[in-house]
């Protein structure tokens, strides 16, 4: 087990004077707080007998209700009985590979990749395989010759994870016309798609994408979570999986955690029932596209020549490419002096490498700061060019 290079920034992002552009967390200032507030009082008085009791470890039926309502807008079909509540996605994630993984099993992942997700593998002391990404996301013939070259030598993977809609960490999307592809090539060759899907609702100027879960109901385990939609502290979580692999999720859970937070699940269940959820999502979509915006705009303005950076379409994060010879992990400690943070490239691929990239997070700071984050770190930077 291994620190993730995320966690170990929030205690010096959150110093005094640093423009934090490191952690994707959500704004929740954006939360009803009279609404929320009313919804707790009328649960502590009228649900206490159930709020505050052990429940079921799959999860409160009523709220798996709701999750399947809101997976339909990504174009899925689901039933409440095959959705696992867990304590946020990343639960989600742990229990997948706690009862997919031995030791020196082969996990495919796009590369650059989710940092926690490696850590959880690694954990389980799984072999990472990354297959390379464009604008476009992952490759499909790049995976599909990686798929190959594994049964060549005797190895299936158990698992593809991917993170297809609003990338963490380079922001880009999956295109329509690779998904079909990626699906088929996956399947072909025997391998469950786990498709990480936390930002998904949050598109900036269309609909949300369609799933690939929508298209393969037995070949992808789908992950999703109110964390980035509502607000972390509730750790709601779930995933919707094919009935064989369900059924274990709700065993691992057991064992795990025994059951979730009914108080929790009670709380998300009302908000989805009974707040404008539609109008809700589209604040919060307004409200990241100016930051996006701004972030953009800030680094058209601001960085030196020989920088790159994806112009993502929808949730919290955009890559940068440096320079030749710049390295974002040790460069790190000086934009923690000059009162910036960011996360280094280098946390984000399993072999290590990635010290030519960094990623930047506009979802948390107000647009001002974002633009003078990124105004301290173009700064830094053409100070070390010209060193």
């Amino acid at each position: 087990m291994v620190p993730s290079e995320v966690r170990a920034l929030f205690s010096v992002a959150s110093r005094p004077g640093v423009v934090s552009l490191a952690g994707g967390m959500p704004d929740v200032t954006a939360l009803p707080a009279d609404a929320l507030g009313e919804l707790l009082g009328e649960l502590a008085v009228t649900r206490t007998a159930v709020a505050l009791q052990y429940g079921s470890a799959q999860g409160d039926p009523a709220l798996r209700e709701r999750i399947c309502e809101v997976m339909a807008m990504e174009g899925i079909r689901a039933r409440a009985d095959d959705v696992v509540v867990t304590v946020g996605s990343q639960q989600a994630l742990d229990l997948t590979a706690r009862i997919f993984l031995d030791p020196d099993d082969v996990v495919v992942t796009e590369a650059p990749t989710y940092v926690t997700a490696l850590n959880v593998f690694a954990a389980y002391q799984a072999r990472i395989v990354s297959v390379p990404m464009d604008s476009d996301g992952v490759i499909p013939n790049a995976l599909e010759e990686t798929l190959r070259r594994l049964a060549e030598a005797g190895r299936r993977p158990k698992l593809f994870y991917t993170v297809p809609t609003f990338h963490n960490p380079v922001g880009v999307t999956l295109a329509d016309a690779r998904r079909p592809a990626v699906v088929d090539i996956c399947g072909r060759a025997g391998v469950l798609i786990v498709e990480d899907n936390p930002y998904g609702l949050l598109a900036f100027d269309h609909q949300p994408r369609r799933a690939l879960r929508a298209d393969a109901p037995d070949g992808v385990l789908y992950l999703g979570s109110f964390s980035k939609t509502l607000a972390p502290a509730f750790r709601v979580g779930w995933a919707l999986a094919p009935p064989s692999v369900r059924d274990k999720l709700v065993l691992a859970a057991e064992g795990a955690i025994l059951s979730h937070s009914v108080l929790a699940q009670l709380v998300v269940e009302r908000c989805l029932a009974t707040q404008p959820w539609p109008e809700h999502l589209k604040a919060m979509r307004e409200m990241y596209r100016e930051r996006r915006d701004a972030m953009l705009d800030a680094l058209a303005t601001w960085m030196p020549p020989g920088c790159l950076w994806t112009r993502p379409d929808g949730g919290f994060f955009v890559w940068v490419t440096l320079p030749p010879g710049v390295d974002s992990k040790e460069m790190l400690a000086r934009a923690v002096a000059a009162g910036v943070a960011y996360v280094p490239g280098s946390g984000f691929f399993a072999d290590g490498t990635g010290h030519g990239h960094l990623r930047l997070s506009y979802s948390h700071p107000a647009p001002e700061l974002i633009r003078e984050g990124v105004r301290r770190l173009a700064g830094l930077l053409t100070a070390t060019a010209d060193m």
